[in-house]
């Protein structure tokens, strides 16, 4: 399932998905969105507007409460920023969706936007890159990331988050996965053959 809250490229995300052999359905229903075996949250812009279009979907509501029953959620872009728990733009500072500490801030590099391909460094273990080559390209185009990771697990019986980062100027988080919660900051609906198999893994896990 997508969920459309108004911030993302849902039909990209839609043919995606379905080329990648999902069932898949477009919604911004609520009970649809609880209910569904996998939901996506793509986003686009700026990371206040996605929160506030997506707490009018109640959207942020939707997304813990599925965590909270180690239902699957997938974050792309600005969706992935989001579940941080602040983004900084242009001084501002708002409040995301605190799934994960750490601050969505400006990207430290000479070039910004980061747009096009680049290779990650995916951790090992991995279950959104496996079958994939250390060279896979995917295809970011974004001017904030998360260039500080800190998670402290407190439970013994957790496992601890995997995170892949690449770099662009200043090393960026790239992706996550902590338990039922996946995310990637590059775009894998626009990412070829490399994105279509990163979708599929995570087909694979609903």
């Amino acid at each position: 399932m997508v969920f459309d809250y108004g911030f993302g490229n849902v039909r990209s995300a839609e043919r995606a998905l379905a080329r990648a052999g999902a069932d898949v359905e477009i919604t911004r229903d609520f009970d649809k969105a609880m209910n569904a075996d996998g939901l996506l949250v793509p986003g686009v812009g700026a990371f206040a507007a996605c929160m506030k279009g997506l707490k009018e979907a109640r959207g942020d509501w939707i997304v813990d409460r599925r965590l909270a029953g180690g239902r699957p959620v997938m974050g792309i872009c600005v969706g992935m920023q989001i579940l941080f728990a602040r983004g900084i733009e242009h001084g501002v500072e708002a409040e995301g969706l605190d799934e994960w500490p750490g601050s969505v801030e400006p990207l430290q590099a000479d070039v910004v936007p980061h747009m096009g391909w680049n290779t990650v460094d995916a951790p090992e273990g991995s279950r959104l890159f496996a079958g994939l080559d250390d060279d896979a390209r995917f295809y970011f185009v974004h001017s904030y990331a998360v260039h500080d990771w800190s998670f402290e697990v407190t439970n013994a019986a957790m496992e601890p988050p995997l995170v892949t980062w690449t770099t662009h100027g200043k090393p960026f988080v790239a992706a996550v996965e902590n338990g039922s919660l996946w995310a990637t900051q590059f775009h894998p609906e626009k990412s070829g053959d490399a994105g279509a198999q990163l979708l599929t893994n995570w087909i694979g896990t609903l």
